[in-house]
This record gives C-alpha cells, sequence and structure tokens, in this order.
C-alpha cells in the first residue's frame, strides 16, 4: 500500500513539473495568435498594438470565423452589421452594403473593421479601458456614463462600469491583453 502512494507521490510531481516545463506551451494553446499574418496587416494599418487585438478576438469568438451572437454580431470580432457598414463608409473600407454579413465572415474583413473602429474608439476616449467598454455597451451607453458620472472618461474607475456583462468583458480583455503581451513578448 505504502509503495502505491509513493508511486503516486512521484507521478503527480513529476507531472507538476512537466506543467511547469511546458507552461508557456500551454499558454500559447489557450491563447493562440491565429490569423497572425492577418492582425499584423491592419496592426501596422491602424497603428494600434495585435496583442490588444488577439485579446478582443479571443474575448469575442475565440477565434471562430463564421461566429454569430444571440444579437447576431458576426465574425472574428463580433461586429454588428450597422456598426460595420459606418465605420467602413466612414474610413474608406471597400465591402459590398448588399451582401454585408457575408463580407463580415471573411477573416481580412472582420479584422480591418473591428480593428479600424477599436482604433477609432480609443482615440476618441483617449484609452483602451473606455474604448473597450465602448465597443462592447455601445458609444452612446458609454457617453452617457461619462456625462452622468458614473465613470471617468480617462479609465481610472472603469470598474464602476453599471453593466456586469459590460465591466467583466473589460476586465477580461485587459487581463488577456496582459497575458499575449507577457506571453509574446519578442
Amino acid at each position: 500500500m505504502k509503495n502505491k502512494k509513493l508511486i503516486a507521490i512521484i507521478i503527480l510531481i513529476v507531472l507538476i513539473v512537466i506543467a511547469f516545463l511546458l507552461k508557456n506551451q500551454i499558454l500559447k494553446i489557450m491563447y493562440p495568435k491565429t490569423y497572425k499574418e492577418v492582425v499584423e496587416i491592419y496592426q501596422d494599418k491602424y497603428q494600434i498594438e495585435g496583442n490588444l487585438i488577439f485579446a478582443v478576438i479571443k474575448a469575442e469568438s475565440n477565434f471562430e470565423a463564421k461566429a454569430v451572437s444571440n444579437r447576431n454580431a458576426i465574425g472574428l470580432m463580433q461586429l454588428m452589421a450597422e456598426t460595420a457598414e459606418e465605420v467602413a463608409r466612414k474610413n474608406k473600407i471597400e465591402i459590398d452594403q448588399e451582401k454585408i454579413e457575408e463580407e463580415l465572415f471573411d477573416v481580412y474583413k472582420n479584422i480591418e473593421i473591428g480593428t479600424c473602429y477599436l482604433t477609432s474608439l480609443i482615440q476618441k476616449y483617449g484609452n483602451k479601458e473606455v474604448a473597450l467598454a465602448a465597443y462592447n455597451a455601445g458609444i452612446g451607453n458609454v457617453d452617457k456614463w461619462i456625462e452622468k458620472g458614473i465613470i471617468k472618461k480617462d479609465g481610472s474607475d472603469i470598474e464602476k462600469i453599471p453593466y456586469k456583462e459590460t465591466n467583466q468583458y473589460v476586465r477580461k480583455i485587459l487581463r488577456d491583453y496582459k497575458i499575449y503581451q507577457d506571453l509574446y513578448k519578442n
């Protein structure tokens, strides 16, 4: 009986050591850089850090290009058709307005429009925390929260976001963004 316990303890220790040694490889499976070449194109074009784009894609669709939410947000960055049309029009991104839903399943179009939109939100609010809240809850809601003093425009009290889903969303993306930064330092 003592030998079985000893063997079990040794096996457990070996597994823990292996997991520790393979931690980064395991994390890279959990936090992939799928569509890296596409993200790199648009991170450069829109001057935004790629790790933030990856964190948004992970949270929005978990890298599933054909994802559709229960609110009809489409593709990798879960864009609403109306928002995508507006962003594309304002930024001269070529899309077929008649087939907007189909266009949003295209990895290049989705990442370009989503990245462009996220960049414009960061420029509008001056920080990623409030921009992420607007990406999730909408500009109108975030502007009301700021106007009413519920949250500050500088993002310093982002934990006060009144929508539980948006509050958790921002925290998740900021956490995943930090993981991406740490995991892919070079």
